[in-house]
């Protein structure tokens, strides 16, 4: 054995892990470990109790570690650590997917599983293109996404998608794309409690669109209900509605990335439920599982099913999928964390709390520096103004003070977003709101 071999691990250092979407030589000179996490607690290594005013990353609705869900995983664990989804199946994996077809919206009641919403996009995507091509519309191959639009990080996603430095450095990408304008608009819209009033004429860009490509080139349309990692935009009033009007009119498929917005963040199981807007595709993750084993899936309208369960019964009808779809161990997290949502009435509870948590995130509209603050549900954007020469610094600096005071908060660019557990407490939206006031005036 050679003496490589036998030198034993630091398992201090942190040189050996490249981190995602994170500034990795800043974080390794002062690096912000967390070590445990209950309820709406992490516990970072210092040993300081850090509330949690992002749900982990948009994801833990239910709060941290959660017993029923604990034990869920670890009686699967023991009964089957895996099976596989191609060409055969387990229980656990239909019964998740009845439960969650019942939750859906009209008939978005077939459900394809992935485990992530980098790999729910991707799928929604090719979903959207088979379905053109299995009707007789194979001419249908363009998508249209969003500028400042976020889908994940595979090559479709970040095709569709429309932040910047998530496209620049990775080639052409997919080929036959385009984008709407987003709907930013602070000018108009400043500081606007739930959905902005103006913007909603910006969806009829897309009529531009078909205009330039011809409807028959399209197959799809894809935008988040509320964009989420630009800082958090609500959707103004009549835009998602006028969407849905124009893919119905050119036989578009319209898809909605509710990876955030999924599962109580807007006080409804779906934003597509709140807004009362039907898109023909869904793609979910986060907080399906409560992240505490990694899941996505894409429910889809029945019409699109039923048009691709053609040919030959024993012929695979759609040739995609994962190894750890549907994966044993995240069905049963995902029903315990189902079980959780409904006796707690964690959506609800989200509709009631929301509200309260306006009030409070529009108190720092006079903190220095704050140029725009968004809301809707429980989620909030807040804006900082720039320093010269310096974009992003600020925000850096103030995500920093506030996990420094005890909360944790995300970060893009200059803007701030927070997205608490749905099981918080108002006197813990009071101390978010304490803690981020506070954090704004020490970064100024």
């Amino acid at each position: 054995m050679s003496k490589a071999a036998l030198k034993p691990i630091d398992t201090n250092n942190l040189d050996a892990m490249w981190m995602p979407f994170s500034a990795n030589r800043q974080f390794k000179r002062t690096p912000r470990l967390l070590v445990g996490a209950k309820d709406m607690h992490y516990t970072a290594s210092d040993g300081r109790t850090i509330l949690d005013g992002t749900a982990g990353l948009w994801c833990v609705n239910a709060g941290h570690c959660r017993e029923p869900i604990v034990e869920a995983i670890r009686a699967q664990a023991a009964k089957m650590d895996f099976a596989p989804a191609f060409q055969m199946g387990h229980p656990t994996a239909f019964e998740l997917a009845a439960r969650l077809s019942q939750m859906a919206p009209a008939d978005l009641g077939k459900v394809f599983f992935t485990n992530s919403g980098s790999e729910s996009v991707d799928t929604a995507l090719k979903i959207a293109l088979a379905y053109h091509q299995v009707a007789g519309q194979a001419t249908r191959k363009r998508l249209i996404g969003r500028s400042r639009g976020y889908h994940g990080v595979g090559f479709g996603g970040i095709s569709v998608g429309g932040m910047v430095n998530n496209r620049k450095f990775f080639g052409a990408l997919l080929p036959g794309v385009d984008h709407l304008p987003h709907t930013h608009l602070p000018a108009r819209n400043a500081f606007s409690r739930g959905q902005p009033e103006h913007g909603a004429e910006l969806a009829d860009e897309l009529e531009r669109i078909v205009a330039l490509h011809d409807a028959s080139t399209i197959a799809a349309v894809i935008v988040e209900p509320c964009a989420g990692s630009t800082g958090y935009l609500p959707p103004p009033k009549g835009y998602l509605q006028r969407l849905r009007e124009i893919c119905t009119k050119y036989g578009i498929l319209l898809i909605f990335d509710e990876v955030i917005t999924g599962f109580g963040r807007l006080g409804a199981a779906f934003a597509a439920e709140h807004f009362g807007v039907i898109p023909d595709l869904m793609t979910v993750a986060k907080g399906i599982s409560n992240a505490t084993v990694p899941m996505g899936g894409v429910f889809v309208r029945k019409p699109v099913y039923e048009t691709l369960m053609n040919g030959p019964e024993n012929a695979i009808e759609l040739f995609h999928g994962y190894t750890y779809s549907a994966h044993p161990l995240a069905c049963a997290a995902a029903s315990a964390v189902l079980d959780i949502y409904k006796t707690e009435g964690l959506f609800q509870r989200a509709a009631e709390l929301s509200p309260y948590w306006e009030d409070a995130v529009h108190s720092l509209k006079s903190a220095p520096g704050v140029t725009d603050i968004r809301n809707l549900g429980l989620a909030a954007g807040i804006d900082l103004e720039s320093r010269p020469g310096a974009a992003g610094a600020r925000g850096y600096d103030t995500f920093v003070k506030a996990f420094e005071l005890g909360v944790m908060v995300r970060q893009a660019g200059d803007a701030l977003a927070m997205s608490p557990p749905l099981v918080i407490e108002k006197n813990q939206i009071d101390e978010i709101i304490d803690i981020v006031g506070k954090a704004i005036k020490q970064a100024a």
